[in-house]
């Protein structure tokens, strides 16, 4: 028999039938004189699609209603702003070397906690500056 390594997310869906099968491949390998090494990484959950669409649904708002020190900013732009907000971000000089860019800010990488900090904070900012906002398509569903 060949023993494959075993890399899977567990969840509270799947536990069961991964452990059960981890333990019948370690019970296989054992019989055939094997020895091995169970390691358990615990992994950071990250935000959900809801979440994820409650964002941009706020950005978009905000984005439409909001101009910036005399810009009028795209909701990616708006993301980049706020997000910088929570966490302290890189910001180095362009290529061109006539502007700046903020390096580091990925929502889709925060975990349940921090993006709903980000969403917080996006309401906060809006209702500070007078956003109307709207429900994000998946709720009117």
């Amino acid at each position: 028999m060949i023993h494959e390594p075993l890399d899977q997310v567990v969840t509270l869906a799947n536990v069961r039938d991964i452990l059960r099968d981890i333990f019948a491949r370690a019970r296989a390998a054992m019989d055939d004189g094997l020895l091995g090494r169970i390691t358990w990484t615990p992994l950071k959950s990250t935000r959900s699609l809801q979440a994820n669409a409650c964002m941009w649904a706020s950005l978009t708002d905000i984005s439409r209603q909001v101009v910036w020190h005399g810009h009028k900013l795209e909701p990616s732009e708006w993301k980049d702003l706020l997000s910088a907000g929570l966490k302290a971000q890189k910001v180095v000089p362009n290529i061109d070397g006539n502007g700046f860019v903020v390096l580091g800010a990925r929502t889709s990488r925060m975990s349940i906690k921090e993006m709903s900090d980000m969403i917080e904070l996006c309401f906060a900012f809006g209702a500070q500056n007078g956003v109307k906002f709207t429900a994000p398509k998946w709720m009117d569903e």
